[in-house]
């Protein structure tokens, strides 16, 4: 058995007037039914998909031979290198975090007889901070080093200066034919790390190696994409992860909206956002390994329903959609996702939890069998002879009973054991779920115009050429105010 989601303590029955109710649920019934038969057409439109930015549901009918393809150069790089070093942010990097450790085994790069000759994965990019990056470079060795570098356009500010700081590094430990220990993936056409690819491989056909980021995916909808390099590396079977998205993907395509688990969740907290005021979502696995995981949900939530203006559907001559932002409709709204994870913070947040103030629903992961167990040794204690998993499960419980008890709404992921596969229909889980509540909230859930702020202010003040006049003249318009009276 696969997933399962419990969502008994959604309702009124369990939390009261805090919950959910039949009337509730008839009453969206028919829009949630429309939205869904939009949603099923555009998945069934293969230029829809692509213009749209849903092709990521059709990731894992990847090619078999690419897979091979993937499959072979990660074993050549696990077999030469030590060290692995991936540049990327966003879902280039909490895509690859998550599955670093939810499928590999914990302390991965700290102990070698774990990773079984494989090497020691690296993750950087992500951010601006000088200091982490000095340190790793210091200690590595260039020759034993193998870089990925993963952005679609390469101009994204934290990948391109790590990036270009790191190829800077290599050619000097390495010497001319330091490219061929980098691989990009990218554009597979167009962008200024696509040019530079090109270029390379015009003097020497090993150098920079790459990848396609496949069109119409988005980066927080990619890791079925650019992270199966990863993957490769680290031994992950692709093809059981293939399968459990695969399940997942058969699971959503139920027309039954009553029947199928994603659109239930997403239909669920709808309600509970628009008429109970739930604006916050926590997600808490009670396993450590599924924290990373918890993190990249908060982009994907975050990043496709937090939007200013609602859709506007245009429909071209070819009667392909495409979504506009509705300036005529203000929307500014989208729930706001936080990570946690159980037990650990039970003793933070939880107390805000209980009794802070009524505008969150949390979603818990339980994972039912865990790789390894401990037994807690000795006798007449409270938890002598008792399991960590147990005890994890019965903390699990308690926090719902806990919740329940004071009429807070909450619903349970079940997973059966962290492995590629149950992780695979996971992400794919929240994916569907949060694309068809984008639907049930007419918002454009694959774009992410409100990125493009602190990019266009960060551009212009580095003197980026082809800004556009109407970007530079509103910052111009509206500098930051710093009066000093104002600083202590």
């Amino acid at each position: 058995m696969g997933l399962k989601f419990d969502f008994n303590n959604m309702y009124s029955f369990s939390v009261g007037s805090h919950g959910v109710s039949q009337e509730d649920i008839d009453e969206i019934l028919p829009e949630a039914r429309l939205c869904a038969r939009h949603l099923k057409k555009i998945i069934a439109d293969p230029q829809a998909r692509v213009n749209l930015g849903l092709e990521w549901v059709t990731l894992f009918q990847q090619d078999k031979e690419e897979i091979a393809k993937i499959q072979k150069l990660g074993k050549e790089i696990s077999g030469k290198y030590e060290n692995v070093v991936f540049l990327g942010i966003g879902g280039s990097y909490l895509g690859l975090k998550a599955a670093q450790d939810a499928l590999c085994v914990p302390y991965y790069n700290e102990f070698k007889p774990l990773r079984n000759k494989s090497p020691r994965i690296y993750l950087e990019g992500n951010n601006l901070d000088p200091d982490t990056l000095r340190v790793l470079l210091k200690n590595l060795l260039p020759k034993k080093t193998f870089v990925i570098v993963i952005s679609k356009s390469g101009e994204t500010t934290e990948p391109k200066a790590a990036f270009s700081l790191v190829e800077a590094w290599l050619k000097k430990g390495v010497g001319k034919r330091y490219g061929r220990q980098i691989l990009a993936i990218t554009d597979p056409r167009s962008g200024a790390l696509r040019a530079k690819v090109e270029l390379e491989q015009k003097k020497d056909i090993l150098s920079f190696r790459a990848f396609p980021i496949v069109k119409g995916v988005g980066g927080r909808f990619s890791e079925f994409n650019m992270g199966l390099i990863h993957l490769a590396i680290v031994g992950v079977n692709i093809e059981e992860l293939f399968s459990g998205v695969k399940e997942m993907f058969d699971r959503c395509s139920q027309d039954d909206i009553l029947k199928n688990p994603a659109y239930m969740y997403a239909l669920l907290h709808t309600i509970l956002y628009r008429k109970k005021a739930k604006s916050l979502a926590i997600l808490m696995p009670f396993s450590q390994t599924l924290k990373s995981t918890a993190d990249w949900y908060v982009q994907l939530l975050a990043e496709s329903l937090g939007k200013k203006y609602h859709r506007k559907i245009v429909v071209g001559s070819d009667g392909v959609e495409n979504w506009l932002a509705d300036e005529k409709s203000l929307f500014s709204k989208g729930r706001t996702p936080i990570s946690a994870a159980g037990t650990n913070d039970l003793h933070s947040i939880q107390q805000n939890n209980v009794e802070g103030e009524d505008n969150k629903v949390l979603t818990f992961i339980r994972v039912e069998k865990f790789k390894t167990d401990l037994k807690i040794p000795g006798a007449g204690d409270l938890l002598s002879g008792k399991s960590f998993s147990s005890l994890m499960h019965l903390a699990q419980e308690a926090t719902e009973w806990a919740l329940v008890s004071e009429s807070r709404p909450n619903c349970t992921i079940v997973m059966p054991e962290v492995s590629a596969h149950n992780w695979g229909a996971l992400l794919f889980f929240f994916e569907m779920a949060t694309a068809f509540e984008g639907e049930l909230l007419n918002i454009n859930a694959f774009d992410q115009p409100g990125v493009e702020g602190y990019k266009n202010y960060m551009y212009y003040k580095l003197g980026k050429p082809g800004i556009p006049a109407a970007v530079a003249e509103a910052i111009k318009n509206k500098p930051l105010i710093k009066d000093p009276k104002y600083i202590l």
